[in-house]
């Protein structure tokens, strides 16, 4: 891989033996197994040691967490909050699980819409719950760097299985937790 990102510099116009930059290929290769550290991960094995028999029947709601991803069609970053909700049905799993859930599919090279269906199917596959909610907010910098150069713009995507996709009221309430500020 490093010699890859070498020629990479060289494509550029840059002198890869430059100060700067000599241990740069090294960097970026590190760089990019860190960043797509999620493909050498198993979704179900992360989530399936931290399920638990519970007759707790409410929703169960880990919002606003901080994720960075790749854009697979740039791999330039894209970056926002994943909130994730589900009502379960006699099995809970660890609140921290969906925190290393969302980690996982986000360190792998993603569009957002595919990224908010993998986090709520991998729940829904794992738990069998009564319904799931994923929402993503993201800034995508291949939109704020280059293209069509606007700052500040968002992106919103949801994935909803079960009673989040079938009962407005039920999925009313997950977009009003979702929203709810504090």
């Amino acid at each position: 891989m490093e010699s890859l990102f070498r020629g990479i510099l060289l494509e550029l116009g840059e002198n890869p033996e430059r100060e700067g930059l000599v241990k740069t290929p090294s960097r970026m290769k590190e760089m990019y197994q860190f960043l797509t550290k999620g493909y050498r991960e198993d979704p179900k094995a992360l989530i399936n040691g931290a399920i638990y028999e519970e007759k707790y029947d409410e929703m169960i709601l880990v919002k606003d967490i901080d994720f960075y991803s790749l854009c697979e069609h740039h791999m330039i970053p894209f970056f926002g909050k994943v909130h994730v909700g589900y009502l379960p049905d006699g099995k809970v799993v660890g609140l921290s699980k969906i925190v290393r859930l969302v980690e996982m599919f986000t360190r792998r090279l993603q569009v957002q819409e595919r990224l908010t269906n993998e986090i709520a199917s991998v729940i829904q596959e794992s738990l069998q719950p009564k319904g799931v909610g994923v929402v993503i907010e993201a800034e995508h910098l291949c939109m704020q760097m280059r293209g069509v150069e606007k700052t500040g713009s968002r992106a919103i995507t949801s994935s909803m299985f079960g009673k989040f996709r079938s009962d407005p009221r039920t999925r009313e309430e997950f977009l009003g937790f979702v929203h709810r500020k504090g």
